[in-house]
């Protein structure tokens, strides 16, 4: 198993630091989501009890190389001295002979937030003298950023391959908790993947059959799996050109012998509004206009017991149209089911993290991944551009 370099090392006393996080978290000039920014808190303070000044440099949103004002940053600077109980300054741009002056002037116990990195292309493409001039405002690189960590840019692999560098304290639990599910996981171990799109996770679920003993496919991604297997799906979401797909991974999860629980009854409405309350139907028995936007109790309670006999559990993606009261009821109660058992349990990243966290139960899993498409390309078996500088040589 390869080991990340940690903050113990390297020297980081009385050190200029620049901290990459993953500050991806505003939209129209509000934050959408502080539970990213409250997962980068731990590296910044260990920072500061070994006396670093710490420059925070974080993307948002896809701006493509250009000054879009309602991506910038400035709200989370914002925001930060109400989390860290300190001043936190905020600079108008992340390169330049003004930042590269303010930067000269920082001490002990500094913070600073950069704008965002995207408003240059140089970040996105990697560009050596963009990374050059990032790494030149710090002594020592820290990446505790995991949510970009499969992005091969300037600041996730470009910087950190001109300064001494390591794993913040995220990053480190983050790679720690995805090689336990890849290497050692406590069994039985259960995934239960959802979402919408098989497209998106059929590398995932192949790799996945590897490692799990139960594999349970919720959310829109089941209506594939059940319209493969000849059920009418009638207005559901369904990606008829991944019936092959499909198909393969249900006669796979047969060869390994893992238990695959698909949906038996799922929740409908004639129409996707926050006004419908919906039915429960068998799956062969949707009606004309029928869309399926969650799985059904008789599925929830298959669901609850494989988990109750799990010693692990990882969860990625809702299992139905969870942004709606009316169908988030699987995925709420697959969450309660999941922190009262005695099992690890492990929720990846993006959507599903955003709603446990909104249901204000994230603390009471074992872990919540802040990362989604990372979290997936790692369990696909995929090499990350930000995690394999970071490793030891």
């Amino acid at each position: 198993m390869n080991k990340l370099l940690t903050l113990q090392d390297i020297d980081l006393h009385n050190k200029k630091v620049f901290l990459r996080v993953d500050y991806n978290v505003v939209s129209n000039g509000k934050i959408i989501d502080e539970f990213r920014v409250r997962a980068s808190l731990p590296t910044i303070k260990y920072l500061l009890e070994q006396n670093c000044s710490i420059i925070l440099a974080s993307h948002n949103g896809r701006p493509e190389g250009k000054v879009v004002e309602s991506m910038s940053l400035r709200p989370v600077a914002r925001l930060l001295p109400r989390l860290l109980n300190r001043d936190v300054a905020f600079f108008d741009d992340c390169v330049g002979e003004e930042v590269s002056q303010e930067a000269e002037y920082l001490r002990a116990g500094d913070i600073v937030l950069l704008e965002n990195l995207r408003f240059h292309p140089g970040e996105e493409a990697n560009d050596k003298t963009f990374a050059t001039q990032l790494a030149n405002l710090a002594e020592v690189y820290i990446n505790d950023a995991f949510a970009a960590i499969h992005r091969a840019h300037a600041s996730t692999v470009g910087v950190a391959k001109l300064l001494p560098h390591a794993a913040g304290k995220l990053v480190q639990k983050e790679y720690d908790t995805f090689e336990m599910l890849m290497h050692k996981p406590p069994r039985p171990y259960t995934a239960i993947i959802g979402g919408a799109k098989i497209s998106d996770k059929i590398e995932v679920l192949d790799e996945l059959l590897k490692h799990v003993d139960a594999l349970l496919i919720g959310g829109a991604m089941a209506n594939t799996f059940l319209a493969a297997l000849g059920n009418t799906m009638q207005k559901s979401l369904v990606e008829k050109s991944n019936f092959v797909d499909a198909l393969k991974i249900i006669k796979l999860a047969k060869t390994k012998k893992v238990k695959l629980v698909l949906p038996t009854d799922v929740i409908v409405a004639k129409k996707i509004d926050s006004k419908q309350r919906g039915r429960i139907v068998p799956i062969d028995q949707l009606e004309k206009d029928d869309i399926a936007l969650d799985i059904g109790p008789d599925t929830m309670k298959a669901f609850d017991k494989t988990v109750a006999e799990s010693n692990t559990v990882f969860w990625n993606g809702t299992l139905g149209m969870a942004e709606l009261s009316a169908f988030a009821k699987a995925s709420d109660n697959l969450a309660h089911t999941m922190i009262s058992s005695d099992a690890q349990t492990i929720v990846g990243g993006g959507d599903t993290a955003a709603f446990v966290d909104t249901q204000d139960l994230a603390e009471h899993f074992s872990f919540v991944s802040t990362g989604g498409g990372a979290s997936l390309e790692l369990l696909a078996g995929k090499k990350l551009p930000g995690i394999e500088v970071l490793l030891k040589k």
